[in-house]
């Protein structure tokens, strides 16, 4: 009898661990899929998770002397990969790629700002500079408005200032972050910054018009990693079956003892 506790104690652990393990790897296949969807999205950070042990409890020890010992089960933590993208021609004069540190801020539809590496811009039929989600793109003096009505065509330098012929529309706004891992990630390539931890200031990154970074996720790697965790995902499945039919065994032997 007292093996067969003790073989249940052991099947409850094991039953945890896989359990953890399948929400782990459940966790890492929303993120492949994120980053998947994301993949062609100008500026778009890749979202990478890794996983650590963390002690759940105690289990009884093998022999009548010993110890109580600690299982520890998988925990699962999502980051982001801030490394900069690959930087390609596009020839447009609205977009325009930051080499270096920083981001461009936008303002939200809740009125919030948002920092975003994607800068993909168009300009709204009210002459606003805004983001492809219609997003205002932010200026030294706040949203950038432009003169559609002028002859002259939109530029950019490489300080952010914006012109059209001789008349100046501001510079475009781009913040640099101190600890970027503390931002939070609202949907696709956009953050905010509301950790009181953060310091923001101003950026002196050099942008280039006519030019996106690109994504730096790879699709073909996160179709690797999908593969990986699938097969992850099927191994837990089949432990926690045989754990399963264990602890109806266990049950079934200490029912017998009655």
């Amino acid at each position: 009898m007292a093996q067969s506790l003790l073989e249940g104690s052991d099947v409850n652990v094991s039953l945890s661990q896989a359990a953890s393990a399948l929400d782990a790897n459940s966790r890492w296949q929303e993120v492949i899929a994120d980053n998947l969807a994301s993949s062609s999205v100008p500026g778009f950070k890749q979202q990478q998770l890794s996983l650590a042990a963390v002690q759940a409890g105690l289990m009884p020890a093998p022999g009548e002397k010993g110890a109580p010992q600690y299982f520890t089960i998988p925990k699962a933590t999502t980051t982001t990969n801030f490394a900069p993208g690959e930087i390609k021609y596009t020839g447009d004069n609205k977009d325009v790629a930051i080499e270096g540190k920083g981001f461009f801020e936008v303002q939200l539809p809740n009125g919030a700002t948002g920092l975003t590496r994607d800068g993909e811009f168009r300009i709204n039929a009210q002459g606003g500079l805004v983001t492809k989600e219609s997003y205002p793109v932010l200026g030294s003096n706040g949203p950038i408005q432009i003169n559609r009505n002028s002859a002259d065509p939109l530029a950019i330098a490489s300080d952010g200032s914006i012109s059209q012929g001789s008349q100046a529309h501001g510079k475009l706004k781009v913040t640099d972050v101190d600890q970027p891992k503390l931002l939070t990630q609202i949907s696709g390539g956009y953050f905010i910054a509301k950790d009181p931890n953060l310091h923001t200031t101003p950026s002196t990154a050099q942008l280039r018009e006519g030019y996106l970074e690109g994504s730096n996720t790879s699709a073909v790697g996160e179709m690797a990693n999908l593969m990986t965790a699938m097969r992850g995902f099927e191994a837990n499945q089949h432990v926690i079956q045989i754990q399963d039919d264990r602890l109806n065994r266990t049950i079934t032997e200490l029912g017998g003892t009655t």
